[in-house]
């Protein structure tokens, strides 16, 4: 079908928020960071799990809050709660308040999360272009991707030329004001129907999620769907991050970069490296679907990446504990390609199993169970790492998951 929406100023505007938003120079060395400031493994895992659990929670009243507020200005608030959470993670140095950051930070991704793509697809409806909310999505979203890119290749610039890591949090303020600029100039109608704020609502969408997740624990086709996706992505979350100390082994084992020093090194093969990886994802999340058309039932592909990069992580861990370090660099590469591989086939299989009718709540039950089992083995892995090293702590953690792999293996649902 030809693209004929109408490419305006708000068209603009949406694909520049999502290029600014995904301007987190930080996040290619967050993991960096906190070790250069002294924590240990473990520590840097809880303030994972503590970023996981906060968001969620925050998600839960999301909506109400929007309501009560407006979307517009509800984004405002959350962009001046990832400002603070910058400044406090520049100035941090005690434990203390690198959790406070976190949850600063947490709070800003609650609040936003959901509420920009209601706007965007508001605005599509308000403009009578809902047979074409793909290719606008799509087109505004292929800038996110772009701007995680430009992000990894600036962040390396930065600690490059700073000498250290804790400066990228100063530069991630500019694009973030600069988004902050941009939401608030979007039409105040996009603000929705605002409503008084109702505590006794809020109250009963805690009730309610709770409910909808045991629920779904009587459906054991269900479930075993959204623990296939679930399980996964929780993982990857966990995992991801690693990949900068691994490159980090690499980049000061190679025999190049000699006049540098190790954090200059570093800097340049990690910025490399991940503006790479991104344009990889991109093409990841295109193709899924060519892909999983190779095969005559979705569920198949689903269970073979689960698979692939189980085994991946494990053999990343064994070849990083063996010094190959190279190696290992290119398992990491494959776990990260395969959450954009299968994150478009699992919610296409979930919501064909599914009735129509239960989309949100099954979607929000799958958000939970991602975020409890990253809440879960972030400060495993973080433990691990410290008794062990990462290689050890990788392989005990892909094995864990191997084991339990049968237990949400899909099968053909009669």
């Amino acid at each position: 079908m030809p693209v004929n929406f109408v490419k305006d100023i708000q068209y603009y505007r949406f694909c520049f928020y999502g290029f600014l938003k995904n301007l987190r120079f930080f996040e290619a060395f967050l993991i960096l960071f906190f070790l250069d400031k002294g924590l240990t493994f473990l520590e840097i895992g809880i303030l994972y799990s503590i970023r996981e659990i906060v968001i969620n929670i925050i998600e839960i009243p999301s909506g109400i809050i929007a309501d009560s507020f407006g979307r517009r200005r509800t984004m405002i608030f959350a962009f001046v709660f990832y400002i603070i959470s910058f400044i406090v993670f520049y100035l941090s140095g005690t434990y203390f308040l690198f959790v406070i950051a976190m949850i600063f930070y947490s709070f800003g991704d609650g609040m936003r999360s959901g509420n920009h793509k209601a706007m965007v697809l508001n605005y599509i409806s308000f403009k009578g272009w809902k047979d074409q909310k793909i290719h606008y999505y799509g087109h505004t979203r292929s800038w996110s991707q772009a701007g995680s890119a430009i992000a990894a290749l600036f962040g390396g610039l930065i600690v490059f030329i700073t000498g250290n890591y804790s400066q990228i949090f100063l530069f991630s303020i500019i694009p973030y004001l600069l988004d902050l600029i941009n939401v608030f100039l979007y039409p105040k109608f996009l603000d929705g129907n605002i409503k008084k704020f109702d505590f006794v609502k809020m109250k009963e969408n805690f009730k309610n999620v709770f409910k909808e997740l045991v629920s779904s624990f009587q459906k054991k086709y269900i479930l075993k769907a959204i623990a296939n996706n679930a399980f996964y992505s929780g993982y990857y979350k966990v995992i991801k991050d690693y990949l900068q100390v691994v490159l980090q082994t690499l980049a000061l084992s190679l025999p190049v970069l000699l006049n540098f020093n190790d954090i200059g090194k570093t800097s340049i093969i990690i910025g490399l490296a991940f503006f790479i990886i991104y344009f990889l994802n991109s093409f990841a999340s295109k193709f899924s679907g060519k892909i999983a058309d190779r095969f005559k039932n979705v569920y198949k592909p689903l269970n073979l990446s689960l698979t692939i990069g189980y085994f991946a992580g494990l053999l990343g861990g064994i070849f990083f504990y063996q010094n190959l370090t190279f190696v290992s660099v290119f398992c990491y590469i494959l776990i990260l390609i395969i959450e954009n591989i299968r994150k478009p086939m699992a919610v296409s299989y979930i919501s064909s199993i599914l009735d129509k009718k239960i989309y949100a709540s099954t979607f929000s039950i799958n958000s939970q169970i991602q975020t409890l089992v990253a809440a879960v083995l972030a400060p495993l892995l973080g433990f691990f790492a410290d008794e062990f090293g990462i290689g050890i702590a990788l392989i005990i953690i892909s094995l864990i998951m191997i084991l339990f792999f049968p237990f949400y293996f899909i099968k053909a649902k009669n």
